[in-house]
Protein backbone atom coordinates (compact mmCIF):
# COMPACT_ATOMS: atom_id res chain seq x y z
CA UNK A 1 0.00 0.00 0.00
CA UNK A 2 1.00 3.01 -1.03
CA UNK A 3 0.18 5.37 1.99
CA UNK A 4 1.30 8.81 0.31
CA UNK A 5 -1.48 8.32 -1.91
CA UNK A 6 -4.05 7.06 0.38
CA UNK A 7 -3.49 9.78 2.43
CA UNK A 8 -4.05 11.91 -0.12
CA UNK A 9 -7.24 9.86 -1.36
CA UNK A 10 -8.41 9.87 2.11
CA UNK A 11 -8.26 13.25 2.30
CA UNK A 12 -9.88 14.17 -0.78
CA UNK A 13 -12.67 12.00 0.57
CA UNK A 14 -13.03 14.04 3.77
CA UNK A 15 -12.51 17.47 1.69
CA UNK A 16 -15.58 16.07 -0.59
CA UNK A 17 -17.81 15.84 2.47
CA UNK A 18 -16.95 12.12 3.04
CA UNK A 19 -15.47 11.41 6.24
CA UNK A 20 -16.57 8.00 7.12
CA UNK A 21 -15.18 7.46 3.93
CA UNK A 22 -11.89 9.02 5.25
CA UNK A 23 -11.72 7.60 8.19
CA UNK A 24 -11.76 4.19 6.51
CA UNK A 25 -8.75 4.79 4.70
CA UNK A 26 -6.90 6.55 7.48
CA UNK A 27 -7.00 3.55 9.94
CA UNK A 28 -4.71 1.29 8.44
CA UNK A 29 -2.21 4.25 7.91
CA UNK A 30 -2.31 5.20 11.18
CA UNK A 31 -1.80 1.97 12.33
CA UNK A 32 1.25 2.37 9.90
CA UNK A 33 2.63 5.27 11.18
CA UNK A 34 1.36 5.63 14.39
CA UNK A 35 3.40 8.84 15.66
CA UNK A 36 1.95 10.59 11.99
CA UNK A 37 0.50 13.14 13.65
CA UNK A 38 -0.80 14.87 10.39
CA UNK A 39 -2.55 11.54 9.74
CA UNK A 40 -3.81 11.11 13.54
CA UNK A 41 -5.41 14.77 13.56
CA UNK A 42 -7.37 13.98 10.03
CA UNK A 43 -8.74 10.18 11.43
CA UNK A 44 -9.55 12.74 14.44
CA UNK A 45 -11.91 15.10 12.36
CA UNK A 46 -13.11 12.32 9.90
CA UNK A 47 -13.87 10.48 13.15
CA UNK A 48 -15.85 13.67 14.72
CA UNK A 49 -17.25 14.61 11.36
CA UNK A 50 -19.24 11.46 11.03
CA UNK A 51 -20.02 11.14 15.02
CA UNK A 52 -17.51 8.54 16.22
CA UNK A 53 -16.76 10.39 19.09
CA UNK A 54 -15.11 7.68 20.79
CA UNK A 55 -13.30 7.06 18.04
CA UNK A 56 -12.21 11.24 17.75
CA UNK A 57 -11.35 10.85 21.58
CA UNK A 58 -9.19 8.32 21.47
CA UNK A 59 -7.12 10.06 18.53
CA UNK A 60 -7.14 13.25 20.14
CA UNK A 61 -6.35 12.04 23.58
CA UNK A 62 -2.90 10.31 21.84
CA UNK A 63 -1.97 13.69 19.90
CA UNK A 64 -2.39 15.37 23.49
CA UNK A 65 -0.07 12.39 25.29
CA UNK A 66 2.13 13.32 21.98
CA UNK A 67 2.01 16.89 22.66
CA UNK A 68 0.51 18.75 25.61
CA UNK A 69 0.77 22.28 23.83
CA UNK A 70 -1.19 21.05 20.35
CA UNK A 71 -3.93 24.02 21.35
CA UNK A 72 -6.31 22.05 18.42
CA UNK A 73 -6.39 18.86 19.66
CA UNK A 74 -7.26 20.30 23.17
CA UNK A 75 -9.90 22.13 20.96
CA UNK A 76 -11.17 19.59 18.87
CA UNK A 77 -11.62 17.13 21.79
CA UNK A 78 -13.44 19.55 24.18
CA UNK A 79 -15.65 20.07 21.20
CA UNK A 80 -16.42 15.95 20.87
CA UNK A 81 -16.71 15.85 24.85
CA UNK A 82 -19.21 18.60 24.39
CA UNK A 83 -21.17 16.68 21.29
CA UNK A 84 -21.25 13.61 23.84
CA UNK A 85 -22.53 15.55 26.44
CA UNK A 86 -19.94 15.21 28.50
CA UNK A 87 -19.84 18.62 29.62
CA UNK A 88 -17.45 18.78 32.65
CA UNK A 89 -14.82 17.16 30.85
CA UNK A 90 -14.83 19.20 28.24
CA UNK A 91 -14.82 22.32 29.54
CA UNK A 92 -10.73 22.23 30.55
CA UNK A 93 -9.60 21.48 27.26
CA UNK A 94 -11.71 24.45 25.63
CA UNK A 95 -10.23 26.78 28.16
CA UNK A 96 -6.94 25.40 27.65
CA UNK A 97 -6.98 25.83 23.93
CA UNK A 98 -8.37 29.19 24.34
CA UNK A 99 -5.88 30.23 26.77
CA UNK A 100 -3.08 28.65 24.55
CA UNK A 101 -4.64 30.44 21.04
CA UNK A 102 -6.45 33.97 20.94
CA UNK A 103 -9.36 32.56 18.34
CA UNK A 104 -12.99 33.41 18.15
CA UNK A 105 -14.54 29.87 17.84
CA UNK A 106 -12.36 28.90 21.01
CA UNK A 107 -13.96 31.36 22.99
CA UNK A 108 -17.06 30.93 21.39
CA UNK A 109 -16.72 27.18 22.75
CA UNK A 110 -16.19 27.82 26.20
CA UNK A 111 -18.80 29.81 26.47
CA UNK A 112 -21.17 27.24 25.44
CA UNK A 113 -20.05 24.95 27.70
CA UNK A 114 -19.97 27.11 31.02
CA UNK A 115 -23.52 28.26 29.99
CA UNK A 116 -24.64 24.20 29.30
CA UNK A 117 -23.16 23.82 32.81
CA UNK A 118 -24.79 27.75 34.15
CA UNK A 119 -21.91 29.04 34.68
CA UNK A 120 -21.14 32.68 33.92
CA UNK A 121 -18.27 33.31 31.42
CA UNK A 122 -17.01 35.83 33.37
CA UNK A 123 -15.95 33.60 36.17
Amino acid sequence: MDLLEEYRRANFFFESGDPLGASRLLEPIVEAEPHNTAVRQLLARAYFNSAQLNGAETQLRALIDHDPSDHYAHHVLGRTLERAGRFREALPHLRLAAAMKQQPDYQDAVRRVETWLGKNAAE
